[in-house]
């Protein structure tokens, strides 16, 4: 087990990214997309300008993130170095932690407005596509990066758990923001356990009521117990923030300095 932990951090992240980027924007070409627009590559282009930026803060936070992870696993605070358990059920236990944790801090960015002034950044993309995955305003690390820590300080994981986190969250945020017409056997499947694309982009719906929804990453029945589990046919969402609804607001310039500007939230009424 532990060979196939190290095999797992050894992947570098950043090919697994491109490699999974350039599957599902060809997908989206080849099969049917229940979402049309036109100027993708300019689209492509702008939400790229994103994931340069935030590369950059992303390696900036981690120098903190390591050190401080690094510290509590010498000194072996957390749960799961309180008992014994073989180390691939505290693998598999330890991404559930990092998942649930990275759920309530994900509530949190919807419910604190000096946190939504960064994580709607990501929401505000209009035309959502598998681009979509790189919008996230740079300094939205200190939401989800501080996310994991506090989830290895709690739970007793180490770097090398949080590695496979990582590699296995990718294929889910990236599949989950594809434009791809997937069947509704997907959801009846998978969904009992996983959030699928379709479930994922329920969350991307205008209408605050749907807005605040399905949080978690990877498993859903964290949205099932703590009540935040909302359906919403494809066909029938209405992508990003009713706010952000110009081409001027869809610019990289401007989202970039959007969390610095005062903008009143355009919410509909609850159904």
């Amino acid at each position: 087990m532990e060979n196939i932990i190290d095999f797992i951090n050894s992947i570098d992240g950043n090919y697994i990214i491109v490699f999974l980027i350039a599957l599902f924007y060809s997908l989206e070409y080849l099969l049917g997309t229940p979402f049309k627009f036109d100027r993708r590559l300019h689209h492509f282009f702008n939400n790229f300008l994103f994931m340069i930026a935030f590369f950059f803060a992303n390696l900036a936070f981690a120098i903190v993130q390591v050190g401080i992870i690094s510290w509590s696993s010498v000194n072996h605070i957390g749960l799961l170095y309180w008992i014994e358990i073989p180390l691939w059920l505290k693998v598999i236990i330890g991404v559930m932690f990092l998942d649930l944790t990275s759920y309530w801090f994900h509530r949190l960015a919807h419910r604190s407005p000096l946190l939504w002034r960064l994580h709607r950044v990501h929401h505000s993309d209009t035309t959502m596509d598998t681009s979509t995955f790189f919008r996230g305003h740079p300094l939205e690390v200190l939401i989800f990066g501080t996310s994991s820590v506090v989830a290895s300080l709690i739970f007793g994981l180490d770097l090398s758990i949080l590695g496979v986190y990582f590699i296995v969250i990718l294929p889910f945020l990236i599949a989950q923001h594809s434009n791809i017409q997937l069947p509704d056997w997907t959801d009846k499947i998978f969904g009992k356990v996983f959030i699928t694309p379709n479930i994922h982009k329920v969350h991307h719906e205008q209408d605050q009521f749907y807005t605040d929804s399905n949080f978690a990453d990877i498993f859903i029945f964290w949205d099932k117990l703590f009540g935040t589990y909302k359906h919403l046919p494809v066909k029938n969402i209405c992508y990003g923030l009713k706010e952000f609804d110009t081409d001027k607001k869809q610019t990289f310039w401007y989202l970039l300095i959007s969390p610095f500007i005062k903008i009143d939230r355009n919410m509909n009424d609850k159904p």
